[in-house]
């Protein structure tokens, strides 16, 4: 793995190498090893933190150009593109349903269950998630286990620039129909986003639930019930209300994981 991370550096540094068949073999072994799960763009610390294997992403940015464009006939559809279409969900344990859409060098755990559905290249998705209809998965986007991505739902991708965190959805998840999570925002274990919360990079999470406000920013911590809201900014023009999330309680420890989803937003009347 050293000697492939070596080769993937070196032709990221002098494109040139791209021409040489040992650095084409080497881009398209880290397609591979993401397909299949042997490497993640990022991964989970022991300590809670997620580290960013920047030479990964600097693989999948380098496997487009090699690669050249192909008709796909499935069926009575037909594709135009340069990344194959992934393949073998039974072997994997994958249920995916009609017209469900994984590229190649996306991994899908076993018990993984696509609706109609779009998973990009580089994403990891765990055991138990249900990424439901219409929702998509961005390129490079880790999702983990047992998570449901409701309808409609947008998680953002990322490839460029290399440094930069992938979106992060952790375990147990529950994102609420149409929202979307982008520019690498990372919704931490157990949460729950209400319908329609749109988190970027600069938006103010703020969390309401003590007498003062506490704002974050690019993160919503473990167990959080959040849904949108709104604060007022003032600008040449006057004053007028700018998007924002709301923290309006946690989910319960002592309450059921599948449970306690639904537990969550009834509590708050949170919509799904």
């Amino acid at each position: 793995m050293e000697q492939l991370r070596t080769r993937i550096e070196a032709a990221w540094e002098n494109r040139a190498l791209l021409a040489e068949k040992e650095t084409q073999d080497a881009v398209a072994a880290v397609v591979e090893a993401l397909d299949q799960g042997a490497l993640r763009v990022a991964e989970p610390l022991a300590d809670g933190s997620w580290q960013v294997n920047e030479w990964v992403k600097k693989g999948v940015v380098m496997y487009f150009p090699l690669q050249q464009m192909q008709t796909i006939e499935v069926g009575p559809f037909e594709f135009h593109d340069k990344i194959p279409l992934k393949r073998n969900y039974a072997k994997l344990g994958v249920r995916v349903v009609p017209h469900a859409i994984a590229r190649y060098g996306s991994f899908l755990e076993k018990g993984v269950i696509m609706m109609p559905s779009y998973v990009n290249i580089g994403a990891w998705v765990g055991s138990g998630t249900m990424v439901d209809t219409w929702a998509t998965v961005g390129s490079c986007a880790q999702i983990g286990r047992n998570v449901h991505l409701s309808g409609g739902v947008g998680i953002g991708g990322v490839l460029e620039p290399p440094q930069a965190a992938p979106t992060i959805i952790e375990d147990d998840c529950f994102i609420g129909s149409r929202c979307i999570v982008v520019e690498g925002v990372r919704v931490e274990r157990e949460a729950v986003l209400g319908a329609n919360v749109v988190l970027t990079n600069s938006t103010r999470i703020i969390d309401v639930t003590g007498v003062e406000p506490v704002t974050y920013k690019g993160r919503v911590p473990a167990r959080s019930v959040v849904i949108p809201g709104s604060y007022t900014k003032q600008f040449p023009a006057g004053e007028y209300q700018v998007p924002c999330a709301l923290i309006i309680g946690q989910r319960q420890e002592s309450t059921d994981k599948k449970v306690s989803l639904n537990d969550a937003l009834r509590d708050y009347n949170v919509a799904v």
